[in-house]
């Protein structure tokens, strides 16, 4: 919870926080919000856009079917992909898990204790480095450096522990040991500062307001989904494949990296009610389904 915690706290820093105020009814807020994102007073026009924006969306009767609609669909698709991703990237089981790991490991209790306490305190520590960064060098920056940062961490700590495990005991000595918690919590640090508030945060931006409280719905719904699966298999898994589990997740990490790579647009500067024609309509795969839809609809009204 630490990184949602602390992703909660900073809401005010994220480009969307202004369009919440105005939808939710605090106009005056919400342009104060605008002002101090942009860093002028001159934001009226903007203003007036998302004013009319958030009264189309309140005239949405039914967003949760309106969120199946095709021009939904990348937004849809991207916000269950980066829950599903954010499960299977490992770290809730590394957390949730972290001093049963570590006696698996070969770790005495005290230690496995003290390492817990050490990822936790990374943890939070390096949430605050997304806060700071996340708008200067973007989303897509921060998932891909991170990417590379876990699938390193994870394919060393694999590499040690299986020669470790191969050659030797099932006790992990001291020598060993420190390098495995070192790249446990760079694993955690890139996770920290990257999947873990940019899954929450990514959706929030890239949804219409008419369908943006259906959709971060069903993003809260899938992340507990795949939470539940992965807290329920995670003790067997460590069991049969030890340091395996550290290649499995590897895997997950890499395929994370190529959909950021190929299918996640850049939302940073981006205000919501000008996601479709900067982001969608721009991206190579997913502007088939705007431009699709754009069509049938003006062919619907001639």
């Amino acid at each position: 919870m630490g990184m949602e915690a602390i992703t909660f706290c900073s809401w005010n820093t994220c480009s969307g926080i202004h369009s919440c105020l105005i939808e939710r009814g605090h106009l005056e807020e919400g342009k104060k919000v605008l002002k101090k994102i942009r860093g002028t007073d001159n934001v009226d026009p903007e203003f007036n856009e998302i004013l009319k924006a958030s009264q189309i969306a309140r005239e949405v009767k039914h967003p949760f079917r309106d969120l199946l609609l095709r021009r939904n669909r990348p937004q849809l698709v991207i916000a269950i992909l980066l829950q599903i991703f954010q499960q299977f990237a490992g770290i809730n089981a590394i957390v949730f898990y972290a001093p049963v790991l570590f006696i698996t490991l070969g770790f005495k209790s005290d230690a496995s204790l003290y390492s817990a306490v050490i990822i936790g305190a990374v943890n939070v520590l390096s949430t605050l480095v997304s806060i700071y960064s996340v708008d200067r060098v973007g989303r897509r920056m921060l998932l891909l450096e991170a990417g590379v940062q876990m699938l390193l961490s994870q394919a060393i700590i694999a590499v040690i522990l299986g020669i470790k495990f191969t050659n030797q005991s099932d006790n992990l000595s001291h020598d060993w040991a420190i390098p495995v918690v070192v790249f446990v919590c760079t694993f955690v640090a890139s996770y920290a500062w990257s999947w873990g508030p940019l899954g929450w945060l990514i959706p929030s931006e890239t949804f219409p307001l008419e369908t943006r409280s259906a959709g971060q719905s069903v993003a809260v719904c899938v992340n507990l989904l795949f939470t539940f699966v992965i807290a329920q298999a995670f003790l067997s898994m460590l069991c049969h494949m030890k340091y395996g589990i550290f290649a499995f997740f590897s895997g997950w990490v890499i395929i994370m990296s190529i959909f950021v790579l190929l299918f996640l647009p850049e939302t940073k500067d981006v205000p919501i009610e000008q996601m479709t024609e900067r982001v969608w309509k721009q991206h190579w795969f997913w502007k088939r389904f705007i431009d699709d839809d754009d069509e049938r609809t003006s062919n619907g009204d001639a």
